[in-house]
């Protein structure tokens, strides 16, 4: 029965379909830029808009699972909540579908060499021929996914045609659906995309080698069997992406057992209610469609309970990250403020840690094994929350005028580091964009800021090291200059850049609008380490002066 079967033309074609759906994900990723990031980012504010957003992304990216783990990226930085994230990847599951109704609709009804070649063909002349333009490389490159994707789902067709012809249907036993379910888990889970294995799913229904029961609980596993990419993705993660990987699963499952109990009443719905029985391929795409927006209309009440649940049964588990304060009672006055002023430098190194491993900078002073916590800018807000906590505790008690005064300045620094971090995390997406222009100034612009940043580091280790051996007061002062000297002179070259049209006018304002961000954040992080330090410059300014006088009277 299997001598007519070509392993290796359908292993080809499953192969050439593979890498088709990869260079698609990432011909469109690159193509799209920051554009579908910020998409999730900003419109899912409620739980209807993530499953909206969640369904176009995915329907243009072509892949539930890029944008399952872009949404556990987002959880595990803290800018997005269990439910919204939940609802992001029910939508994805939604627009994951577009794929099978792409093969259902152009793979078996056209005929597959008449655009798959010339698809590649064209395509792969561009990457040549347009080499030195990312965006049309990226074009050339979208081009030749989409001719893969179909040239090898052609191979399958036709391996798979073969075989179907010296099958005979009565003389295979009878397996129980659930054969199939776990077959589509399996397939999926292997090869990690879905895609994959509706393709092949659909390639066996068009040949008769299965019927259209079969195919579909197929479908229902490959639902499940998508969700092993997402826990992979969250195995070393914090608790909160273990718990969106977790939500996933649970309603991947949930889903497909409601769909598999229900499987005769959704078959009649689309075969006999809908009339698809003559068009099974069609029918299996629809089919695909409709039991993921059933499962989304059904559980879509249930996000909140959901969240909950997991919460409860993975909780997160959230260190203390202070050093100081958390062992010093805000009672004792003099040792709080002690206690606090520490703290608040604790908090400017993990900030400065953190900024540079975000920009992905190290200088000498520090190199990417360095950081012993790898903390996220949920961290660096918590920290600097648990510090204005310790404040608001130390106000209940009675302080001396003379400790309230250092108190009211080591706040403000800790303020001042706060907004420094944070402007220079929401600038951070579009500095990296500055990396992917092909303009020579721009790409020197992006050298630049980095140099700029990676300096700064060294300022802080400078400062910091001087906070333990002595006076710092000429330090700091020197660095105000480094800082002031930078932004003019990056003004200078956008300028005379400009003056020489050697950039376009709309890119010099994104230019100055970068620099005014880094450049503020450079100059709070500055004033933050001043006021910190004023006591101390003060106390040894106060001891060297006796010492002063006495040399002074031993001349």
């Amino acid at each position: 029965m299997f001598e007519s079967f070509d392993a290796w033309m359908f292993l080809a074609g499953l192969g050439i379909f593979l890498f088709g759906i990869y260079m698609m994900e990432e011909s469109i990723k690159l193509l799209s830029g920051r554009a579908f990031k910020g998409l999730i980012r900003r419109y899912t504010a409620t739980p209807i808009k993530g499953i909206i957003t969640g369904s176009i992304s995915t329907a243009v990216l072509q892949s539930s699972s890029a944008v399952s783990l872009m949404v556990l990226a987002f959880v595990g930085a803290g800018i997005m909540n269990l439910i919204n994230a939940i609802a992001v990847m029910m939508g994805a599951k939604i627009g994951t579908t577009m794929t099978a109704w792409i093969v259902a609709v152009f793979g078996f009804k056209f005929s597959i060499e008449a655009f798959a070649l010339p698809m590649i063909g064209i395509g792969g002349l561009g990457l040549i021929v347009l080499a030195k333009s990312p965006r049309y490389v990226n074009i050339s490159k979208l081009l030749v996914a989409f001719g893969f994707l179909f040239h090898g789902l052609d191979f399958m067709k036709v391996s798979v045609e073969e075989l179907a012809a010296s099958i005979d249907l009565a003389a295979i036993p009878q397996l129980g659906l659930w054969v199939y379910l776990l077959a589509g888990l399996i397939l999926t889970a292997i090869m990690q995309s879905s895609s994959a294995t509706i393709a092949i799913v659909l390639t066996m229904i068009f040949t008769d080698v299965i019927d259209f029961n079969a195919g579909a609980a197929m479908v229902i596993g490959a639902n499940i069997g998508t969700t092993v990419t997402i826990m992979l993705g969250s195995i070393s993660g914090i608790p909160a992406k273990k718990q969106a990987a977790v939500s996933q699963l649970i309603f991947a499952t949930s889903t497909a057992l409601v769909a598999f109990l229900f499987l005769p009443v959704l078959v009649w719905l689309i075969l006999d209610l809908f009339r698809f029985s003559d068009n099974l391929v069609l029918g299996l795409a629809l089919f695909h469609t409709v039991f993921n927006v059933l499962g989304v209309v059904l559980f879509y009440p249930f996000i909140p309970r959901l969240s909950s649940y997991v919460q409860r049964v993975l909780p997160e588990r959230q260190e203390q990250l202070s050093n100081y304060i958390k062992n010093t009672n805000p009672e004792v006055s003099d040792a709080a403020v002690v206690a606090i002023r520490k703290e608040i430098l604790n908090q400017l190194a993990c900030s400065v840690d953190y900024i540079h491993r975000l920009y992905k900078i190290f200088g000498p002073q520090r190199n990417a094994t360095d950081f012993t916590r790898s903390l996220t800018y949920h961290d660096i807000e918590r920290l600097h929350a648990e510090i204005f906590e310790y404040y608001a505790r130390m106000l209940g008690y009675e302080i001396a005028e003379e400790d309230a005064e250092k108190l009211e300045k080591y706040i403000r620094a800790s303020r001042s580091i706060m907004n420094a971090s944070k402007n220079l995390y929401d600038i951070h997406p579009q500095v990296t964009e500055l990396a992917k222009e092909e303009s020579p100034f721009l790409l020197e612009a992006h050298r630049d800021i980095l140099s700029r940043i990676k300096e700064f580091e060294k300022i802080v280790h400078d400062v910091m090291i001087d906070e333990i051996s002595g006076d710092n007061r000429g330090l700091l002062d020197n660095s105000f200059h480094t800082v002031e000297d930078g932004d003019k002179n990056f003004i200078k070259k956008c300028a005379h850049a400009i003056a020489e049209k050697r950039v376009e006018e709309q890119d010099i304002t994104r230019l100055l609008m970068i620099n005014r961000a880094i450049t503020q954040s450079l100059r709070m992080f500055l004033l933050s380490m001043q006021g910190l330090m004023e006591e101390r410059i003060a106390r040894l300014t106060e001891e060297k002066e006796p010492e002063i006088e006495m040399k002074a009277g031993e001349g």
